[in-house]
């Protein structure tokens, strides 16, 4: 199967769709910690990638239809985010995984939530890593279409002329 960009386009708007959504479910779960308990390292920097990653996703869901202007620049967040968010999935993680889940910041709260906030986190970073393998093969194949579109047209125009090609033996000197 060759992968193009009219199949590039669809995964990538329902990639970018999950990636944006499920960094806004854990932009509002974190917020919802930060309000009921106190405020922890981890929790701070989950809101903060959280938060950012809402803004800076917002350009990918254009680069499906601006390949050849968008897609370094969105490649670009994709991998910066996706190390981010591997971070605030480890920190998730280290806090809400272990036997001591109801005493993580922010105690009291049940762990339902926090596991709910770790498994959006997860889904933020995984979306982001398929995000960019989809802006890679994207943007592969919208410069193999647009450069095999090209570069046969000009074979055409060339094979069209009237005198021989430059490479072909040159004429007798006593027949011209």
């Amino acid at each position: 199967m060759v992968f193009s960009t009219a199949v590039a386009r669809p995964l990538q708007l329902i990639t970018r769709v999950l990636q944006w959504s499920s960094a806004v479910i854990v932009m509002g779960l974190t917020s919802y910690f930060i309000h009921h308990g106190p405020r922890g390292q981890h929790t701070i920097y989950q809101e903060i990638i959280a938060t950012i990653s809402v803004v800076f996703f917002l350009p990918a869901f254009i680069s499906p239809f601006l390949p050849s202007s968008l897609s370094r620049f969105v490649l670009a967040i994709d991998v910066v985010f996706s190390y981010l968010w591997l971070t605030a999935f480890i920190f998730a993680a280290q806090d809400y995984s272990t036997s001591r889940c109801r005493s993580a910041i922010p105690a009291g709260l049940g762990c339902k939530r926090k596991r709910a906030n770790e498994s959006f986190i997860f889904l933020a970073f995984i979306f982001t890593f398929f995000g960019m393998f989809l802006e890679l093969a994207a943007l592969w194949a919208y410069r193999r279409e647009n450069t095999n579109d090209r570069s046969v047209t000009e074979e055409n125009k060339a094979n069209t002329r009237t005198r021989p090609p430059m490479d072909a033996p040159a004429a007798p000197a006593g027949t011209v």
